[in-house]
């Protein structure tokens, strides 16, 4: 039973001792991030059946709190099109009650993300966003507070401070998001908050900070992709899934004690689990969803090509190993600029997805693979700068780190044993050991050009095509597709593993 003692207005005492009255509370709490995709799975997930989810719990409990944890914008197929305004549109009817961005919604950079909130037909915050001048950024709010049922709620959101790394802010500020955000539970605690519930978009080490710090009852946090409920006594927390695939909404039975001109609050909480394989959309929502497939279907159904063997785009693999489908992307950059080599960060990779031998190739598939609208751009760097970025490439491997490079024109050995910036064990480039002094001209994608994933040797190359005059990605891709007819990419020992 969670206790937390706060003041209060003097409440008139009885002539023989303390008068003592109670009253008690459900609040319901929702979180749910990672929702870029606005058809959701074949089984389970979308917005379509998350608002159905939402209606019906804010219809059974009017003292719900609804948040987003993150990541709506990107990366998704039709958001390569519309910058992510399907899935502010399909939230709009259903609107949270706050939502904190993720580092996805500012892969379309912050003009992009600024003209979203104004679509939104609810507020957006996040505690550690500044602009370059140190004040509030984008019309984004800080803590939100609110009353339910006599209890004093504070809301605190937060994103991962690692967001200029992995995504485009511009020169936003992020702050580090544990201190940030423990500092705000704070500071909302000693102003008089019953309850104080963080909203963040976080890695799962700064989660259990924000556990370990016992500011917050309620966390809720997207980021992970992955599904986890953690109960310690002091905090309930969830990691939200993605997709709206699986939702846990949190009860808490709240209990208001006065005695004595004094207000106490205890609370316990608990967890539902929502497989919404078993939700029946709503029909609202999904009504816009079928109308968003049919505009797609139209444009991206269109066979460019076949695989001769297998490709394999999952996650696990992409961000860990030489993956035929790497090669393929890698290759066509290269080709399509007349690089010596050519570098792509396995988290750019996105469809999760495997292809048998002899699948035909679509618009849809390519652009389902690489839907952030990057371009192609080409940097003459030298060995040694392609050496420090490999050891960034291969510095995250345990932690399936989106850095990991697919690679064209390279032979690298690595060393996962070692500690990171010391795994690669040597380079060859057309056979022959890299050059530490000579200069290469290396394909690249525009992300990582600017230091995207960690890629910062990139930014000390000399710049040949930039981003605006390269072409898509994607592009490079289905050109290559179209050419061949049959693409035949397989694993070659491009990445070798030595332990």
């Amino acid at each position: 039973m969670k206790r937390l003692a706060v003041s209060a207005l003097a409440i008139l005492l009885a002539a023989s001792g303390g008068y003592a009255s109670a009253e008690t509370v459900k609040i319901t709490v929702l979180g749910v991030g990672d929702i870029d995709n606005f058809a959701g799975g074949k089984a389970r997930g979308g917005p379509a059946r998350l608002n159905a989810v939402i209606k019906a719990e804010r219809a059974a409990n009017p003292n719900t709190i609804y948040l987003f944890t993150g990541d709506m914008l990107s990366p998704s197929l039709l958001s390569g099109f519309d910058k992510g305004s399907n899935v502010i549109e399909l939230t709009n009817l259903a609107p949270f009650n706050l939502a904190t961005p993720g580092n996805h919604e500012f892969d379309f950079g912050p003009e992009n993300f600024a003209a979203r909130l104004k679509e939104s037909q609810y507020p957006w915050g996040a505690v550690n966003i500044t602009g370059p001048d140190g004040q509030p950024a984008l019309g984004l709010t800080g803590v939100t507070t609110a009353m339910l049922g006599g209890v004093k709620l504070a809301i605190v959101p937060a994103v991962t401070d690692e967001t200029p790394a992995i995504s485009s802010p511009g020169d936003l500020v992020f702050a580090a998001t544990a201190e940030s955000a423990i500092e705000a539970a704070k500071a909302a605690r000693a102003a008089g908050a019953d309850i104080v519930i963080g909203s963040v978009h976080a890695p799962h080490k700064d989660d259990q900070a924000l556990i370990a710090s016992k500011a917050f009852d309620v966390l809720v946090s997207g980021h992970d992709h992955d599904l986890v409920v953690q109960y310690n006594g002091v905090t309930a927390y969830v990691e939200t899934s993605n997709q709206a695939n699986h939702l846990v909404p949190i009860d808490l039975n709240v209990t208001v004690e006065e005695k004595d001109g004094k207000r106490s609050v205890k609370w316990e909480p608990g967890f539902r689990f929502i497989d919404t394989a078993a939700v029946t959309p709503d029909p609202e929502t999904q009504a816009r969803v079928d109308a968003f497939s049919t505009e797609l279907d139209k444009e991206l159904n269109v066979e460019i090509g076949k695989t001769a063997g297998p490709l394999d785009s999952r996650r696990a693999i992409v961000r860990s190993q030489e993956a035929a489908i790497g090669n393929l992307i890698a290759d066509a950059m290269r080709e399509a600029t007349g690089a010596d080599i050519a570098i792509t960060n396995g988290g750019g990779i996105r469809a999760d997805k495997e292809y048998a031998a002899g699948s035909a190739l679509t618009r849809r598939d390519v652009l389902s693979e690489l839907p952030f609208g990057n371009t192609t751009v080409l940097v003459e760097v030298t060995g040694l700068q392609i050496l420090e970025a490999l050891e960034n490439g291969f510095s995250q491997i345990e932690d399936g780190g989106g850095r990991f490079p697919q690679v064209s024109g390279l032979t690298i050995e690595v060393d996962k044993s070692k500690g990171p910036g010391q795994r690669v064990l040597s380079v060859l480039m057309a056979g022959k050991p890299l050059d530490p002094v000579a200069t290469y001209k290396l394909a690249t994608n525009d992300f990582m050009l600017n230091g995207g994933d960690g890629y910062v040797a990139f930014r000390k190359g000399k710049v040949l095509v930039d981003g605006a005059a390269g072409k898509l990605m994607a592009n490079d891709v289905m050109v290559k597709i179209r050419a061949a007819g049959t693409v035949d990419a397989k694993v070659e020992g491009r990445i070798v593993f030595r332990y």
